[in-house]
């Protein structure tokens, strides 16, 4: 499949509802408000393509941009290509669950992320503290420096109260799922949790009240969750 047809594809599965959800997230045009999991028949045909993949991202459209995620070859991007993307990527949908989510493949991934989460940038903070906790929900802890991750506990509870509105919702998963993932570092987790208290953050027009990450823990301990691995990171 080439460019054309992919965009063809794409067009033919939006759905006005899911358009305008994306809007009032953040989103802006052109896109055509396609659900994720009806992508994977399109993913079928393409397969991995990493050149239709920056074909697609660069368009500047938002479906076309998510299925560049599910396309692309993560160990094939350098870390001047994921800093391309992360320059395009103009809302947390974006930084979060494209950028963040095809870096966390890549062998570069927490190189990247630390340069992202000491930028000062909003997307880039937030893209960076979320590739960890993607990287944390499914590598295993040997794979972690226990030390780099504690002093990242650090780091989140001394600044997430003045951090920029979006980098707040991804540290505040942070502490969440060092809390739940990585088991080394549970105890200090549900501490430093319980230290920053109720994330204050600003959801627009959304009701909602603050970011609780010592409630969520809580929860997964109660289910038993503690020590979750997800299989894979990319749908």
């Amino acid at each position: 499949m080439d460019l054309e047809m992919v965009m063809q594809e794409l067009e033919a599965l939006g759905k006005e509802r899911l358009k305008k959800m994306y809007l009032s997230n953040g989103a802006h045009e052109p896109l055509f408000g396609v659900a994720t999991g009806e992508m994977k028949p399109i993913f079928r045909k393409t397969k991995i393509n990493q050149p239709l993949a920056e074909q697609l991202y660069a368009t500047g459209n938002y479906d076309a941009m998510y299925f560049a995620g599910i396309i692309a070859d993560p160990k094939a991007m350098t870390a001047a290509d994921f800093e391309r993307w992360i320059d395009a990527a103009y809302f947390y949908m974006l930084s979060d669950f494209v950028v963040s989510v095809t870096l966390a493949e890549a062998d570069i991934a927490q190189e990247v992320s630390d340069t992202w989460i000491a930028s000062g940038e909003e997307l880039k903070m937030s893209a960076g503290w979320s590739c960890y906790c993607w990287l944390l929900g499914n590598q295993p802890d040997s794979e972690f420096s226990e030390d780099k991750i504690a002093a990242m506990l650090e780091l989140a509870k001394n600044t997430i109260h003045t951090a920029p509105e979006r980098a707040k919702y991804s540290m505040n998963n942070f502490i969440y799922t060092v809390g739940v993932s990585y088991l080394p570092l549970h105890d200090k987790a549900v501490e430093t949790a319980k230290a920053v208290g109720p994330v204050d953050v600003n959801r627009g027009k959304k009701k909602g009240g603050p970011l609780i990450a010592s409630e969520r823990i809580q929860k997964a301990v109660d289910k038993g969750d503690i020590g979750f691995k997800r299989k894979h990171v990319r749908c």
